[in-house]
């Protein structure tokens, strides 16, 4: 009898929890399981307000739960939180990395956590069944700055090796997307309802699970955030894009899409559906959100 099991069944005032890495639990090969006797919790990277508790600044966190209207925050917040922002595209939400900041305000450490990190990930490349597949994963896997790079972030396979094709490289990109190790959000055809029924498959955009990681994935050094724009442009988009979408994918029961049309050139960042409500997330990383912007909406149905 599984250990789990016999607690549940004959010592039930005892409460056990285990933790392990979506890899090791994804790739095992048990004999049996026990069926409705484990509850499984998914611990996703802290959240920016996670971010500012482990900092110290509780003040800032709750003044982000009282905002419900969409009007500009006063300075006396906005400034503060700007910096602290600037700060979490820096560590990320990975707790190892957040320790080494909010506890020894240590760079190096927090360089190292994000680095070690990185590593172990790379490492369980290798843990693929067909061995065959870890050279394709580790290239998609570092091709991932790049393709957030350009202007447009549609996945490109021939980003990841010259000449590559979809059907040498899906496989591996799917186990990255099934190991909750990159997101894979598809573009929608139509701002309809369910929006997976208006997936376009041959087109989506692929995201890493942690802003932190992708910063350090791309050698983007931490003093870059207090140089404005000198040493990043495109990239500072991508780096927005990949903060917003981490607490959508963890707020909503439906992973976000994205729309877009070529003629004229139109883009909505983000499609959320919330229950029948479909709404639109435009991501901007300047104060300057001047531009061509195109509201696509669909109410209940």
């Amino acid at each position: 009898m599984k250990p789990h099991k016999y607690f549940c069944e004959n010592a039930p005032e005892y409460h056990a929890a285990c933790a392990g890495s979506l890899l090791g639990i994804a790739l095992s090969k048990p004999s049996s399981f026990p069926v409705g006797k484990v509850n499984f919790m998914q611990i996703d990277p802290m959240t920016f307000t996670e971010f500012l508790i482990a900092n110290g600044d509780e003040n800032l966190a709750a003044f982000l739960d009282t905002v419900d209207t969409m009007e500009p925050l006063p300075d006396a917040f906005f400034n503060p939180l700007c910096e602290k922002l600037k700060m979490y595209y820096v560590t990320g939400g990975m707790p190892e990395s957040v320790l080494m900041w909010t506890e020894a305000r240590d760079v190096n450490a927090m360089q190292e956590a994000l680095s070690d990190i990185l590593g172990a990930y790379e490492r369980d490349f290798a843990k693929h069944p067909d061995v065959r597949e870890f050279p394709k994963i580790s290239m998609i896997w570092k091709s991932i700055p790049s393709q957030l790079a350009r202007e447009n972030k549609k996945f490109i396979y021939k980003a990841v090796k010259e000449g590559a094709r979809a059907r040498e490289y899906e496989d591996a990109l799917q186990w990255l997307a099934d190991a909750r190790l990159v997101h894979k959000i598809y573009r929608s055809s139509a701002p309809g309802l369910p929006v997976s029924a208006y997936d376009d498959l041959a087109a989506f955009k692929i995201y890493l699970v942690d802003v932190g990681l992708l910063r350090r994935l791309s050698m983007l050094a931490p003093t870059a955030f207090g140089e404005g724009n000198r040493l990043f442009t495109e990239f500072k988009g991508a780096l927005t894009e990949n903060y917003m979408l981490q607490p959508l994918i963890t707020q909503f029961e439906v992973v976000p899409r994205y729309w877009s049309q070529s003629n004229p050139p139109y883009e909505v960042d983000f499609l959320i559906q919330r229950e029948n409500d479909i709404f639109p997330v435009e991501v901007k990383s300047e104060r300057n959100t001047a531009g061509r912007i195109f509201a696509v909406t669909s109410g209940s149905q």
